[in-house]
């Protein structure tokens, strides 16, 4: 397990910092824009659980990877991206090596691409000291994905609009179990369900901080996900024996929370071998929100 807020490597060009996963406790769509997005009401929690990216300071103006996920092209990487947006937005003459540790699974709507680049645009806004808001970088995030501004905040959040709506909320710091089934799921897929609910009851936040139970909330892609794919719906009603499962974003991804870490473990020592799991304990503040402050505060 992973220490959250720990800032593993600080020196005056060199940062490494965590990039953690979150869980979509639950996930509906309430609608469309004018422009075919969708109206999400969810809320984001984080997990001890993360990638680490080491960012090391240029002087060149060369943005490169020298780590990271051989299959994705660089010009494709979420990290590259969104290092050049930072640079293009901030005329910064500077440049960065950028090596990323993945332990986040891809696509498993756990946030790992959106994570990653979120801890790129807070890494480099000190390393290279653009000055720049969390508000700035949030609104630069949103253009690489709806998820990477909740990563620039760090709180647990009530999510509206396309997700960039933030609220922050307090919520319980369990344990979860999650799993991830050796499948990828395509999110466009799911999108486009014609089964997909997309008319949810606009929920106040009120509401579910007065205690709406979240066994009466729903993941929408759930059930479309569970039809398209019977893996991951297996994986669901196996977890389901030891606490109630829940697919987090599209999936492939599922969880279940528990009251304490032993029980998790429990559970992860009878996972079947054809799928992989880890246990995390979710959090209120990200391990990335809490590695900036002890920066700042050695820097």
């Amino acid at each position: 397990m992973q220490s959250a807020g720990k800032v593993f490597d600080i020196s005056i060009s060199t940062l490494v910092l965590p990039a953690p996963a979150k869980l979509n406790l639950f996930l509906h769509i309430t609608g469309r824009r004018d422009d075919g997005y969708h109206l999400l009401q969810t809320v984001f929690q984080f997990l001890d659980y993360s990638d680490n990216i080491q960012l090391s300071l240029r002087n060149d103006g060369v943005i490169q990877r020298v780590k990271g996920l051989e299959h994705i092209p660089p010009e494709s990487d979420l990290c590259v991206r969104a290092a050049k947006l930072l640079q293009a937005f901030t005329q910064s003459s500077l440049g960065v090596d950028l090596s990323i540790e993945k332990k986040l699974p891809i696509g498993g709507g756990i946030g790992g691409g959106s994570s990653d680049a979120a801890t790129v645009l807070q890494g480099l806004n000190k390393l290279w000291s653009c000055g720049l808001s969390d508000d700035e970088l949030a609104e630069l995030g949103l253009q690489l994905g709806a998820d990477v501004p909740v990563f620039i905040r760090g709180f647990s959040a009530w999510a509206e609009g396309v997700g960039e709506q933030l609220t922050p909320i307090a919520l319980d710091e369990k344990w979860f179990l999650v799993i991830q089934p050796k499948i990828s799921v395509s999110t466009a897929e799911i999108f486009i369900d014609k089964a997909l609910t997309r008319d949810c009851e606009a929920l106040k936040i009120a509401r579910f901080l007065k205690g709406e139970s979240l066994e009466k909330l729903i993941n929408v892609f759930e059930p479309v996900v569970r039809n398209i794919y019977p893996e991951i719906a297996q994986a669901l009603d196996w977890l389901s024996q030891f606490s109630p499962s829940r697919l987090t974003g599209t999936g492939a991804c599922l969880f279940a929370s528990f009251e304490s870490e032993e029980k998790a473990k429990q559970v992860l020592d009878q996972l079947p071998k054809k799928w992989q799991g880890f246990v995390a304990k979710g959090l209120n503040e990200s391990p990335l929100k809490s590695a900036l402050l002890n920066f700042k505060s050695e820097s």
